[in-house]
């Protein structure tokens, strides 16, 4: 159980004030605990791309982030940029005030921006900001990362007035079927939180916390 849930795990660093000595220990966790990626933000792409070289754990970037309000054709080179740089899996914010507005086609267009840059190379998550939505436009951001062709939906940036919660969770993994990807992130700090989000259906988690919820569950069974 605990090599598997660490395979859902991607170990995350977004703070501004990341320094180089922080993500190296970052990579070097990620190695030792074979999470599912370390998730950086791009000045931190080749860096990461150079540590992780011969391992399997992936180097998720974020794109757009954490507002979501740059133009699709920022999102899109800032893709392209960190595919080139190693990247191998995107999480983009989508243009929530979009959203909100009721302009479908933009937000759709926009994560297709995206998409289209990653399509065939790496896998693309869209990241809804849950906490800013109704659940009504909670449904819509999923059917829309659905038909423009993401491979996963993720509830948060962490940097907004909320994270994951189980009944949103839940809600995204009825709304996208079983096709997709579900990424909880954002508070996602013990054993018990991360078991509770893939209880609902997220089948990756983002967390800083890691380490702590992977030594939780060695504590309790065989790694």
């Amino acid at each position: 159980m605990s090599k598997e849930i660490a395979k859902m795990i991607d170990h995350t660093l977004l703070k501004a004030e990341t320094t180089k000595a922080q993500v190296e220990k970052l990579c070097l966790e990620a190695k030792e605990y074979d999470f599912a990626s370390v998730c950086i933000n791009p000045a931190w792409v080749k860096f990461s791309s150079e540590q992780l070289s011969g391992t399997d754990v992936k180097v998720c970037t974020v794109i757009g982030f954490p507002l979501g309000a740059s133009t699709s054709e920022t999102k899109a080179f800032e893709t392209n940029n960190a595919i080139e740089n190693g990247a191998t899996e995107v999480d983009m914010v989508i243009n929530i005030g979009a959203l909100k507005d009721g302009n479908d086609e933009l937000v759709r267009k926009d994560i297709q921006a995206v998409v289209a840059a990653a399509k065939g190379k790496v896998l693309t998550k869209v990241i809804i900001e849950t906490c800013l939505l109704t659940d009504e436009e909670k449904v819509r951001a999923c059917e829309l990362a659905v038909q423009a062709g993401a491979d996963y939906v993720k509830t948060s940036t962490g940097f907004s007035t909320g994270g994951a919660t189980v009944k949103d969770i839940t809600l995204m993994r009825k709304t996208v079927g079983t096709d997709l990807g579900v990424k909880a992130s954002g508070g996602v700090r013990s054993v018990e939180d991360a078991k509770n989000m893939i209880e609902a259906g997220a089948t990756r988690i983002g967390a800083s916390s890691g380490v702590q919820i992977v030594q939780g569950l060695m504590s309790d069974s065989d790694y």
